[in-house]
């Protein structure tokens, strides 16, 4: 009985503990003409976090459209451009003036199945690999076996000249994702509601330019929460010197 009743106190501590981690969380809804999606930020990525959390609030991503969709590998949207955009009409150049320094965190974070990223320029123009200051994505990526798995964290480790970790291969097996991303775009948040929808989202029909045929809105976002470092930030969205 003892015993039972040691056990039966570690199973609480460990469930308030998770809970107290999962509160400090900042989280963001995002409502789709599909259905909703929460995601949770990461701390670690401050200038990611920072800059969604503003947007998302302002109502920036209210009306936009998940405007590039490629099966088995992501669902991307934040273009104002494509808030009301005519059919067929090729997007993905709209942004908001800024861009974000890189805050790349290996091996900790990396391009699972459901991670938030923000989308960037190519290295040719961008060797610093600066982000997006608005459009972002959501990763759905492949399903992998050992071999193949190889395969993608060689091609990974050529691109980024960064090394997959044990956890990393072993996560990706059991996850799946987009590996050959990890070290050149920012992960910066995590679904924690909603993957259904973004499976559901990344099989749409879409057009040459991998554009949805039937457009795929974003409603609205609301900001559920802050974490207390993204309150203790005390955000302006003075990005000026990050241009």
């Amino acid at each position: 009985m003892k015993k039972l009743f040691l056990l039966l106190l570690c199973v609480v501590f460990v469930s308030q503990t998770e809970a107290k981690r999962k509160e400090k969380r900042s989280v963001v809804r995002i409502e789709t003409s599909m259905g909703v999606i929460r995601v949770a930020l990461l701390d670690d990525t401050p200038l990611h976090r920072d800059n969604f959390l503003r947007l998302a609030a302002e109502g920036f991503y209210d009306g936009t459209l998940f405007h590039r969709v490629i099966e088995d590998f992501m669902i991307q949207g934040g273009d104002p451009d494509s808030r009301g955009a005519a059919p067929g009409k090729r997007l993905g150049e709209g942004d908001v003036g800024y861009r974000i320094p890189a805050e790349i965190c290996l091996p900790d974070y990396y391009h699972l199945r459901g991670a938030l990223a923000a989308a960037r320029e190519g290295d040719e123009v961008n060797p610093e690999r600066m982000s997006s200051g608005c459009q972002f994505y959501i990763v759905w990526g492949k399903s992998f076996g050992p071999a193949s798995l190889r395969r993608a964290r060689d091609r990974m480790e050529e691109m980024s000249g960064m090394e997959m970790t044990a956890q990393m291969f072993d996560d990706y097996i059991m996850q799946g994702g987009t590996p050959h991303l990890d070290g050149s775009y920012t992960v910066f948040g995590q679904v924690i509601e909603g993957l259904d929808i973004v499976r559901t989202i990344q099989k749409v029909a879409t057009d040459t330019f991998d554009r949805p045929l039937q457009d795929v809105v974003v409603t609205r976002m609301v900001v559920e929460q802050k974490s207390k470092a993204a309150k203790a930030s005390n955000y302006r969205g003075d990005w000026g010197k990050y241009q």
